[in-house]
């Protein structure tokens, strides 16, 4: 039912792509990081709550047409439907039912509690196409309190030695579910980037508690930072926009912190393992979860996990994509 091709996953009983990496008359969107949702296509369809970041980026006359959890629509000989991925805010997998059978894209997606999203729902399906970023058995994900703890204590030491303590993040999902965490533990406010205004604002819009954030745009020249924290995208280390932070202490908060290879490559100063994908056991998981009899991997360790699921019994294989995953170089992940 679906296929690969030149311009992404293709669906040609509904004439419709999901998450395309080159323009296309209908986009079927899983969710608004930039390497599942690209600017160009004629028509966009995707989750109500995913609606308005797409919006802020692609700007206000983007042809979205939105649909709630749950709810379907018939796309040629079709029925499409969105259901919580839990990966950021708006987040869906894709329900495709047609004579092939029901087939689930998953998109990204985790399966820890995230106040910021709705929480993944699992899809029962004949095919499941699952993403497998963290698709090896080393990755096991920490509970999130534990990671906040260590940020909490980190940027605390960094107080006491009057540096700026800089974390850099996402700019979609992994920024806000940092201040929804922080907001009921501290009581100052966070410095914040501004490439990440835009969608602190869509999350705040959207009824979201987080800790206030202050743009750092809006301080002077000269004005210190010496035990402030402050959130940043991973673009922006290296800047000549850090030179006004004055001494400081940075860190990552990533799922690929969880290699020490990757940490030592990188060189930050701390590494927090947060991610918003599906470790290892959280995969596993959510496979068994959907009764598929068939399992499709995509992007990460695909090769991996398919050749695991082999060995389990399962039929299972790889789909090529061009989405990216955690760690890919796009600030909007």
């Amino acid at each position: 039912m679906l296929h690969e091709t030149a311009n992404g996953v293709y669906c040609p009983d509904g004439d419709f792509h999901l998450d395309p990496w080159h323009p296309v008359p209908r986009a079927v969107i899983t969710h608004a990081h930039g390497d599942h949702a690209r600017s160009g296509n004629a028509a966009y369809l995707c989750a109500a709550p995913c609606a308005p970041l797409l919006q802020r980026r692609f700007g206000p006359d983007t042809p979205i047409q939105a649909l709630a959890y749950g709810d379907s629509l018939t796309l040629g000989d079709v029925r499409v439907s969105f259901h919580p991925a839990g990966h950021i805010l708006g987040s869906a997998q894709v329900r495709v039912e047609g004579k092939a059978g029901v087939w689930v894209l998953a998109g990204d997606y985790k399966r820890a509690a995230d106040a910021t999203c709705t929480e993944f729902e699992p899809v029962t399906c004949d095919t499941f196409v699952t993403e497998s970023t963290f698709g090896l058995p080393i990755y096991r994900w920490e509970q999130t309190a534990t990671v906040i703890a260590e940020i909490l204590d980190w940027w605390d030491v960094n107080r006491q030695k009057a540096l700026t303590s800089v974390l850099f993040c996402y700019t979609i999902g992994k920024a806000q579910r940092l201040l929804t965490e922080l907001g009921p533990r501290i009581d100052r406010p966070v410095f914040v980037h501004g490439m990440m205004i835009p969608m602190i604002d869509a999350y705040r819009a959207a009824g979201v508690v987080m800790a206030p954030t202050v743009p750092l745009i809006d301080k002077p020249r000269g004005t210190s930072f010496a035990g402030e924290l402050v959130l940043a995208p991973p673009s922006a280390r290296g800047t000549p926009w850090m030179r006004r932070l004055g001494e400081l202490s940075d860190g990552l908060a990533s799922g690929l912190m969880r290699v020490r290879g990757v940490r030592r490559q990188r060189a930050y100063d701390r590494g927090f393992v947060l991610s918003d994908h599906a470790d290892w056991p959280a995969l596993l998981q959510t496979i068994t979860e959907t009764g598929a009899g068939r399992v499709l991997t995509t992007h990460g360790h695909a090769e991996p996990l398919a050749r695991f699921l082999k060995s389990q019994g399962l039929d299972s294989g790889v789909i090529r994509t061009a989405w990216e995953g955690e760690g890919g170089g796009d600030d909007s992940e």
